[in-house]
């Protein structure tokens, strides 16, 4: 059985994401052999890695100690993993949010011995980013490039710090671009064939020449071990978010109004599609911009911004990190025939609740009345719905002890931008939820 692991502890797998040579035309990498280094006779690429690997870091997390002891006060190391320094002057590291998440203290460990606590400047789970600063001098950084300019092929290397050694480098090749569908996130993952194992979480994913191109995130096992499909953040996503955490120490996104699904073998039987591929509109809020560019539940997103749509995770990719304001370029099919429209990132509404005749949307969340009460219908990736793991078939029950008589109610409730602890009914069982 196949299973999504994250690195978040000592003893979690890790991951690793794959590195490409970026030439920008075929002419050009023709003219560009692979590196022969004369004096040794052997081919090499660790000219270009060599001056990437002593911004890579390892990072500790420490957290509360569990149970009675005489230290039980101090932090103890809860997890590690490894980081990225993309700012030497400011002293910023990136790396994984699940490699800092419930962490009261953070240290940073260099490759050249030396050891700094780190600031936590801020998180995105969405994207599972973290950005960390400390205070040093004589540090290095790695070079940043555009992620958009990688194709399936190209060679990857992933650096970090695996099971315990020191600064290890592995090499691959790009096994995949786009992907998604691992969970309810903002995802459009690299894919890499590179070993990675406990420990490589948060690592850089180089290119040829040492270029950060992505951040490691997560590997898909079959058995808890490495099977060689990991998956990386790309640049394009981790420098948006990376400087919006910088300047105020959270992401703040923009909405278009429209929860989108993914679409799949199953849902395309169900809706008497010829396709697999795309993001299903599951709802779209009254007088919201999806609204006004004419979409509506049930059109199958095909394209956005001129990129093919995998499923849900592409769409929430591309939304997440466009400024307010974007217009962008959806193509859709309806009832079988290919429509064109422009959709605009608009600033989120202060109201947390829009309702319209027969739904609430809240938090990423659209409810609509069933035969078995107030369901949720579906749930926006990357979304607080989501982070707080709310899930499409969730009857809501109660809401901060409250019965939640109709529509009404539960948009009285959720309109105030207020914590609630939301009670629902899932497979006949109670699960509670916590909406921030």
């Amino acid at each position: 059985m196949r299973s999504i692991i994250r690195a978040g502890g000592l003893s979690v797998l890790a991951f690793v994401a794959a590195v490409p040579l970026l030439a920008t035309t075929p002419a050009a990498a023709q003219q560009s052999p692979v590196p022969f280094d004369a004096q040794r006779g052997v081919f090499t690429f660790a000219t270009g890695l060599e001056r990437a690997l002593p911004a890579v870091v390892q990072v500790t997390t420490l957290g509360q100690s569990e149970g009675p002891s005489s230290g039980e006060n101090e932090p103890r190391p809860i997890s590690s993993g490894s980081g990225a320094i993309i700012d030497a002057r400011e002293g910023i590291v990136v790396t994984n949010n699940h490699v800092v998440e419930g962490g009261r203290k953070f240290t940073v460990d260099m490759t050249d011995g030396r050891i700094f606590d780190a600031v936590l400047i801020g998180t995105d789970k969405a994207t599972d980013l973290a950005v960390l600063k400390i205070e040093a001098t004589g540090l290095s950084q790695i070079q940043v490039v555009n992620s958009d300019s990688l194709r399936t092929g190209d060679l990857a290397f992933a650096v970090g710090y695996p099971l315990g050694l020191d600064q290890t480098l592995t090499m691959g090749v790009i096994s995949g671009l786009g992907r998604s569908g691992m969970g309810d996130r903002i995802e459009d993952y690299i894919q890499t064939d590179a070993a990675v194992n406990s420990g490589n979480s948060g690592g850089p994913l180089l290119d040829s020449r040492g270029r950060l191109i992505g951040i490691n995130t997560s590997i898909l096992s079959g058995g808890g071990g490495n099977d060689g499909i990991a998956f990386a953040v790309p640049s394009r996503i981790l420098m948006y978010v990376v400087a919006q955490l910088r300047e105020s120490g959270e992401v703040k996104r923009g909405t278009t109004g429209a929860i989108f699904g993914s679409l799949n073998a199953q849902r395309s039987r169900d809706l008497g599609l010829g396709i697999v591929r795309g993001a299903v509109i599951e709802d779209v809020a009254p007088g919201s911009s999806a609204e006004a560019a004419g979409l509506k539940r049930g059109d199958i997103v095909t394209r956005i911004q001129n990129r093919p749509v995998s499923n849900a995770g592409t769409v929430a990719a591309t939304i997440g990190i466009a400024e307010r304001g974007t217009r962008l370029e959806v193509v859709y099919l309806r009832e079988g025939r290919e429509g064109r429209t422009t959709l605009t990132v608009e600033t989120p509404s202060e109201t947390t609740a829009i309702t319209g005749a027969d739904v609430v949307m809240a938090r990423g969340a659209s409810v609509r009345v069933a035969s078995d009460g107030l369901q949720v219908f579906a749930v926006e990736g990357g979304s607080a719905a989501a982070a707080a793991g709310l899930q499409a078939g969730d009857v809501i029950s109660q809401i901060d002890g409250a019965a939640m008589s109709g529509l009404d109610a539960l948009a009285t409730v959720l309109a105030a931008d207020d914590r609630r602890v939301m009670s629902v009914l899932r497979g006949g069982e109670a699960v509670e939820i916590i909406l921030p």
